[in-house]
């Protein structure tokens, strides 16, 4: 049998270096022909090389994991790396050949070698069917954001969204404000206002999501309008006019 040859699509270098880096680790005789920062550059690439395997990321720019497969459905055998646990499961339990959720874990990364190793003795399966039932999915309230990818100065990092007390916008970044100290991500609050749970992570105003887990008391400044202080931490946040019967009962 040949080498297998796989293609690695994430647009964060970091992670993508990661899980290179693992999968030499998991699956020695797995070479890497091609590594694409988006979906697009992903389809280029794998027309060049023609890889047994391509490992997808969900979310990237110019063409999604999901726009990529459905171009490369039937070609090649495709894992789906996630940062959201409905879309890992989906695609799991229709035929994809695995999902990676992130963070990846060695011990979840071996398992998805031992499953592509199987496959790779039947011809890639067609994955319309799933790809259209995954691109159903995207918005809806059963996908929704588990991990975010932030930046920490020149550091890239992994952060769990129970761990975020709020959200704030700043300028061309949306500030993300753990225990440990802030992070900076590219995402607006509108966008995370549809990808988190909103039972637990509560827009207050324009700029500002707070993960309602945190709020430690409400008060009220001198308009009346609630003002938001979080367990721990020094800072108060103000609640727009437009949020604030969120607190009517407070």
């Amino acid at each position: 049998m040949s080498t297998p040859r796989a293609l690695i699509a994430e647009d964060e270098p970091l992670l993508r270096a990661q899980l290179r880096h693992r999968l030499a680790g998991a699956w020695p005789e797995l070479e890497i022909c091609a590594e694409a920062e988006n979906g697009e550059q992903a389809v280029a690439l794998f027309e060049a090389t023609h890889p047994d395997v391509a490992f997808l990321d969900i979310q990237m720019p110019l063409k999604t994991g999901l726009e990529a497969a459905r171009e490369l459905s039937g070609r090649c055998h495709v894992v789906f790396v996630t940062a959201y646990d409905q879309y890992a499961v989906d695609a799991f339990e229709q035929g994809a050949v695995d999902y990676l959720l992130k963070p990846i874990t060695a011990e979840r990364l071996s398992l998805a070698v031992a499953r592509i190793q199987q496959r790779l003795q039947d011809p890639p399966a067609p994955l319309d069917g799933l790809i259209d039932l995954l691109a159903r999915h995207l918005g809806m309230p059963g996908a929704r954001l588990t991990w975010i990818k932030a930046s920490v100065g020149p550091t890239l990092k992994l952060i769990h969204v129970a761990d975020v007390l709020y959200f704030q916008s700043e300028d061309k970044y949306t500030k993300v404000v753990t225990r440990e100290g802030d992070a900076y991500i590219k995402r607006t609050i509108k966008e995370l206002a549809d990808e988190l749970d909103p039972e637990h992570y509560w827009q207050i105003h324009r700029g500002t999501i707070v993960n309602a887990r945190a709020i430690a008391s409400v008060g009220r400044d001198q308009r009346e309008l609630p003002m938001v202080r979080l367990a721990g931490r020094p800072e108060t946040l103000l609640v727009s006019r437009s949020f604030a019967h969120l607190f009517k009962q407070m």
